[in-house]
């Protein structure tokens, strides 16, 4: 009745209420225990127990079906209200349970001040209603009335109160309750239905002693360029899909991380690998479309995400993570022992700043190491500082510290070489988790914001500095309730911005733990997670591979660059829960290299005849790069050195070099000892000694000159011979002939003999001395040479005439 009588604004302060009504359920206790002895009649004919009476009698959750019906607090404004202020709670009460609501009230219930950050997580798993925890409604508070809420259905309803209504005595985190309070036909009088906390962080006047609060605004994104580049001047990157649009459009992921960060006390933690694809994207690229690679269409996109990125961290703190954020837990578990694996490391941390200052026209810190979640173990830290960073980025369910107040996050760790800045676990993780639906959002930041507060109320006469480390790649939903929460503490009245390089130089508290976890407490779930050695051995093999390959080029950065930027992207955190995905990317680097590898091969060769002492055997090396290749050797092997040598020796070497999309013939001399089948083989090698793509093997047929052969050499010369005996004779008889002739004729013309008969007859002899000769005997018409009638100046063929059946198997060598 006291409490029915108070004034609106003069009455009670809630923790006032709190401490009467304990002492009124302490004092009723035993007639409660007396009257409790008798059996209880839930019978409905029983007449029902008042408003005021049924929570002294209901202590549990389930006894009262306070979970019947859903409370869902959307907005809560403002969220760190002044004493002036007015408080508005908007929301929506849905009816979970099988039967009708009715004569409903939402009510505001206020706590007492909670003294510590534990109070706030305690309050924070509770969920249906209590009656020795939860406070009572705020007396003459505003109610909405909800006379029938039918099973299934939902209402919203909205609540104002002055905050000077809310009877808060004294600075501090309270509990905010929305609770509904009504009946259903089965327990037909008032009792809790359902009730919805969130936490009101109330702090009029600003703290002596602020809290010095970084927040790490996260750009990350996983790997979307291939290892592949087009054949052109430009070397125009491929990548493997266009899905990074989709966080680059307006609206997207990335885009409302520019966006909102742009306007927030933030340091900016970037991955250059991000800024190195939207940078390609920018000034074009092609896409994989199966086997085709495709023009990208998203250029300008890519500029405009640059251009507003370059303007928001102008003048603000960057820290650059090595490229493409290599996973260190996996490094450091699995990838440490296979050889060569840290120096992805290294190259990514050289790379960073190169790429951020680039692209962006800043300068970024390079030396803080980040490894997932901040957990942390001995072999964690070594891998992380291995590649020059000095300073590791931890989380304080790593770390832990034995102490009643929230520590420096800054401090020496291990031998004190390393600094750790040790994030606050409860406001890095107090967005993670789905932040779509609006009770979920505003319950987060009035968390966050309650959280920050308790910080600097555990030592208010003592100045901290605090970090947030959320998660890597927040989604839209998580970004948009983050800039809330930070907006939420622009009054600055218990906390001030700060940034992470700020933060690791702040004065340790010397009662901070300094120590490195174990690794046995390193979390099984993130261990599950991590790269396996097999996929550390699969880019040992890509590197090695490269290596050899790029010893042999031209211009081998053309290949180096793109290649080497792909295996740092092997190691990305990003993989973490996309085993599948990441074995893919692998493969299709290695396969590309090998690919390229091919390129530069020997062309098969038939078996070869050798048909004397010695012959020249020629072996065609093939480039189909676009680059010329050089600093090769190709080695040719005799497997039986007595019977046919190579430059004389059993093996000989020759330089090879071939230009871009050209063959080239290297030719060693062999010299034959012996007749029989020798095998060859050939290999190309690199200047110092490596074996270059496969051996290629063919067999040379050794065939000596044989007394046969010299028999059927000498009947063709002996043949010759006669011929030409054959023609000086004929020439010789046509010779005489003609003489003959020419002597009767002048005898005739000196006799005067005038008979016109005989000296035509004889006139007619001495013009045709050819048809003279054509009495001898020779070959018939149609019986010379294969060719037609044999004329006397014809030498006999050496050759026989050629054939139309298919040529004999082998190669021809040159002699």
């Amino acid at each position: 009745m006291a409490e029915a009588a108070d004034i609106k604004g003069t009455g009670p302060s809630p923790a006032r209420r709190w401490l009467r009504r304990t002492l009124t359920v302490a004092v009723g206790a035993p007639l409660l225990t007396g009257l409790l002895q008798a059996p209880v009649v839930t019978s409905p004919a029983v007449a029902a127990p008042s408003a005021t009476a049924a929570p002294l009698v209901t202590t549990a959750e389930d006894a009262t079906g306070s979970k019947t019906v859903d409370v869902s607090i959307d907005t809560l404004t403002p969220n760190t209200p002044v004493e002036s202020d007015t408080v508005t709670v908007t929301g929506t009460v849905t009816n979970r349970g099988k039967k009708a609501v009715t004569d409903a009230s939402v009510e505001l219930r206020v706590g007492p001040r909670m003294d510590s950050r534990s109070e706030i997580e305690q309050a924070t798993k509770r969920t249906g209603y209590r009656d020795d925890s939860d406070p009572s409604p705020v007396q003459d508070g505003p109610t909405a009335k909800i006379p029938k809420l039918g099973a299934g259905l939902s209402s919203d309803f909205s609540l104002s109160v002055p905050v000077a209504d809310l009877g808060l005595d004294e600075a501090g985190v309270y509990q905010l309750g929305v609770s509904l309070t009504g009946q259903t036909s089965d327990r037909p009088y008032p009792r809790v239905l359902g009730i919805e906390r969130t936490f009101l962080p109330y702090q009029p006047e600003p703290t002596e002693k602020k809290t010095q609060l970084t927040y790490l605004w996260p750009l990350i994104a996983s790997a979307h360029v291939s290892a592949e580049t087009a054949t052109d001047d430009q070397r125009t990157p491929v990548f493997e899909d266009d899905a990074l649009v989709a966080e680059l459009r307006p609206g997207g992921r990335l885009d409302q991380m520019v966006s909102l960060g742009k306007n927030l006390p933030v340091t900016w933690v970037i991955d250059p690998d991000l800024l190195a694809t939207v940078d390609a994207m920018a000034n074009g690229y092609r896409v994989k479309d199966g086997s085709l690679h495709v023009p990208g269409a998203n250029k300008e996109l890519a500029e405009r995400w640059l251009d507003e990125l370059e303007k928001a961290v102008q003048g603000r703190k960057v820290v650059a993570l090595p490229f493409a954020d290599p996973d260190l837990a996996s490094l450091a578990h699995h990838g440490k022992d296979v050889p060569g694996s840290l120096g992805h490391l290294q190259s990514a941390t050289a790379l960073a700043g190169v790429t951020v200052e680039t692209v962006l026209h800043v300068q970024p810190s390079t030396d803080f190491a980040w490894p997932v979640d901040g957990a942390v173990d001995p072999s964690i830290v070594s891998v992380a500082t291995s590649a020059g960073a000095d300073k590791v980025i931890a989380r304080s369910d790593s770390v832990r510290d034995d102490l009643s107040y929230t520590p420096t996050a800054a401090r020496p760790l291990g031998n004190g070489s390393t600094t750790a800045v040790v994030s606050d676990a409860l406001l890095s993780t107090a967005f993670e988790g789905d932040m779509v639906r609006a009770e979920g959002s505003t319950l987060a930041v009035q968390k966050f914001l309650s959280q920050s507060l308790a910080i600097t109320l555990e030592q208010p006469e003592k100045q901290r500095s605090v970090v947030v480390a959320p998660q890597r790649m927040p989604t839209v939903a998580q970004a948009q309730t983050m800039a809330t929460a930070l907006r939420g503490l622009s009054g600055r009245r218990w906390s001030q911005p700060s940034d992470l390089v700020t933060a690791a130089t702040a004065e340790p508290d010397p009662n901070a733990s300094t120590a490195v976890p174990s690794g046995s407490r390193y979390p099984k779930k993130l261990r599950d997670q991590e790269l396996q050695v097999q996929a550390f051995r699969d880019m040992k093999t890509t590197r090695d591979e490269l290596n050899d390959f790029k010893v042999v080029l031209t211009f081998p950065d053309r290949v180096v660059t793109p290649f080497g930027n792909a295996i740092n992207r092997e190691t990305s955190t990003s993989w973490r829960g996309r085993t599948r995905a990441a074995a893919i990317y692998r493969g299709n680097v290695q396969d590309y290299l090998q690919r390229l590898t091919k390129g530069i091969q020997l062309v098969d060769k038939s078996d070869l005849t050798l048909s004397g002492r010695s012959a020249t055997i020629p072996v065609t090396v093939q480039n189909k790069l676009v680059q010329g290749v050089d600093h090769l050797v190709l080695r040719l092997v005799s497997n039986n050195g007595n019977r046919l040598k190579i430059n004389g020796e059993r093996a000989a070497e020759l330089p090879v070099k071939v230009g871009a999309g050209h063959s080239q013939s290297v030719k060693f001399d062999a010299t034959a000892a012996v007749n029989g089948q020798v095998p060859v083989t050939a290999q190309l090698y690199t200047e110092d000694g490596t074996p270059y793509g496969k051996p290629m093997s063919f067999t040379v047929k050794v065939s000596e000159i044989t007394p046969t052969v010299m028999l059927v050499i000498a009947g063709g010369v002996l043949l010759l011979v006669l011929a030409g005996v054959r023609m000086y004779t004929q020439r010789k008889r046509l010779a005489a002939q003609a003489a003959e002739a020419e002597a009767e004729a002048t005898e005739t013309e000196a006799t005067g003999s005038g008979e016109e008969s005989g000296s035509a007859e004889g006139a007619e002899k001495a013009e045709k001395p050819e048809e003279a000769g054509s009495a001898e005997p020779g070959p018939e018409p149609g019986k010379g040479d294969a060719d037609g009638p044999e004329q006397p100046s014809d030498p006999t063929p050496d050759t026989g005439p050629e054939s139309g059946d298919p040529s004999a198997t082998g190669e021809k060598v040159d002699r």
